[in-house]
């Protein structure tokens, strides 16, 4: 029998919690008693046909599943076409994030690219400038890999307090998919990129193909590290807010760095300094100053359920606590849970191995007397980096920032089961 970190089985679990009172055990045979319909009549399901192969020819989500959506505040933006929506992370489970439920963020609104109208260009301080069509991109060796893709800004709204009241909205600019592409230093090195020169002051800028013209600076390491030019997610093409036919994949980096629709990359022997790297997604401090190349998301979790989107529906018992942890240094090793505030904390269990910059999924399985909670967790990765609170935070960032907010998140429990977000001093 599988047993958890404190050594007691799931089967005692439940044991043990079902022998709470009484009251409990008596409610629970009262409603075994009744007769249930559900049980004792053949049902509509059971009673003719269904579907044929032929109703749907892609798939989509069943009808009861309706309420599972990207949603987007109004209020964040000017207008939808250039803003955000955000991943419905409270109503998600394991780590991969389904290609229709991942977050979207635009400059100027999602651009229809077909394949044989893409082209790709290196050129810059390259032997052989190039230009790739998709076509060419498809016959170079490729690679998968699961990485999170999280947006700068997720949780800036909290620097000065607890504002929207769900993990959706606080948390859902990330996902987490996996991606199949082309090693970026493979189409580097056959522009004619001199690996073994001096590449050390070397720089890429990267450009997208839609009306933004979206442009970042990465520098030569990271480009010749880990980076993909991605034309897959989770196993098919790319959907057009996603990139569609191909991305940039910068693991572990902000996302906007991730540039969709990619159209350029031009080596370079400084960064370009655009509009993105300087007025935008630089971290503002305390005194005013700005302070840029910040591009590692650090390591940061939250409890997805029970969650204000996600409340406690049942009354004391067993209650499965759950969330998801990540970090651009690697791999998460470790995720703590307290239902006091932070001043106690549990070790959580995780699903699986945390895997290099990608979604971990934590389990806290542990018996609700019906209290009111003060739920957090803490992620640790494993460079042994801990997830700050927002007190410690704000003692080096002040409160006029708005990216790379990775505070520890607490949601307000009520013996009603209901959650609100909420500070903790």
């Amino acid at each position: 029998m599988t047993k958890d970190k404190n050594g007691a089985s799931r089967r005692q679990f439940l044991t043990s919690a079902a022998a709470l009172g009484a009251g409990a055990v008596a409610a629970g045979a009262a409603r075994a008693a009744a007769p249930d319909p559900l049980i004792t009549e053949v049902q509509p399901w059971a009673s003719g046909f269904g579907d044929p192969v032929d109703a749907h020819p892609y798939g989509t989500p069943i009808r009861f599943e309706d309420d599972v959506i990207r949603r987007n505040v109004e209020w964040l933006t000017a207008d939808t076409i250039s803003s955000i929506n955000f991943t419905p992370i409270h109503a998600l489970d394991g780590t991969i994030t389904p290609q229709g439920c991942a977050f979207e963020r635009h400059h100027s609104g999602a651009i229809e690219l077909a394949k044989p109208d893409f082209r790709l260009m290196i050129n810059g301080l390259v032997d052989r400038p190039l230009v790739f069509t998709y076509e060419d991109l498809e016959r170079f060796p490729r690679e998968n890999h699961v990485y999170f893709l999280e947006c700068a800004a997720n949780t800036g709204m909290e620097w000065a307090g607890a504002q929207l009241n769900g993990a959706q909205f606080t948390h859902g600019m990330i996902h987490n998919m996996e991606y199949t592409g082309v090693p970026l230093r493979t189409l580097l090195q056959e522009a004619g990129l001199d690996a073994a020169g001096d590449l050390a002051d070397k720089w890429i800028y990267v450009e997208g193909a839609d009306a933004s013209s979206n442009g970042r600076s990465i520098p030569m390491d990271k480009a010749l590290d880990d980076v993909l030019v991605a034309f897959k997610a989770n196993g098919e093409a790319l959907r057009k807010e996603h990139g569609y036919p191909v991305r940039l994949v910068v693991p572990g980096w902000e996302g906007n760095m991730w540039v969709k629709w990619l159209r350029r990359i031009e080596v370079m022997d400084r960064p370009v300094e655009s509009r993105e790297e300087t007025s935008k997604y630089t971290d503002v401090m305390a005194d005013g100053s700005a302070r840029k190349w910040t591009w590692v998301m650090d390591a940061k979790s939250v409890v997805t359920s029970p969650s204000p989107q996600s409340p406690i529906t049942h009354g004391p018992g067993p209650l499965v606590i759950t969330g998801m942890a990540w970090s651009g240094h690697g791999r998460i090793t470790r995720v703590d849970v307290s239902t006091d505030g932070g001043k106690t904390w549990q070790p959580a269990r995780l699903a699986k191995d945390g895997e290099n910059k990608a979604l971990t999924r934590f389990y806290l399985d542990t018996d609700w007397d019906g209290s009111e909670m003060l739920l957090q967790s803490r992620a640790i990765d494993e460079t042994g980096y801990v997830q700050p609170t927002k007190a410690q935070l704000r003692e080096v960032r002040g409160l006029n920032s708005v990216y790379h907010n990775n505070c520890i998140q607490t949601w307000h429990v009520t013996p009603d089961g209901k959650a609100e977000n909420v500070e903790v001093s």
